[in-house]
């Protein structure tokens, strides 16, 4: 999970491992949380498989800027 401060909220980057079969290379799914103060804002349905955590988390980071982008 990554997290950063942009404008007044708090984004959270998700990464989840999925891995359906020993023999197949591990996958990550990302999503995206936004928060502001304590209060959970949006939350971003399954943004797709990546390759690694760390592409799975920013993909949930992206999503979370162009949210506040579009809606705050």
């Amino acid at each position: 999970m990554r997290t950063e401060r942009y404008r007044e909220y708090t984004l959270w980057g998700h990464a989840i491992l999925q891995q359906e079969d020993i023999l197949r290379p591990e996958q990550f799914v990302g999503s995206g949380t936004i928060t502001r103060d304590t209060k959970v804002i949006a939350v971003s349905g399954v943004l797709g498989a990546f390759g690694t955590d760390d592409e799975a988390a920013l993909a949930g980071l992206a999503w979370c800027r162009a949210w506040v982008d579009n809606h705050g």
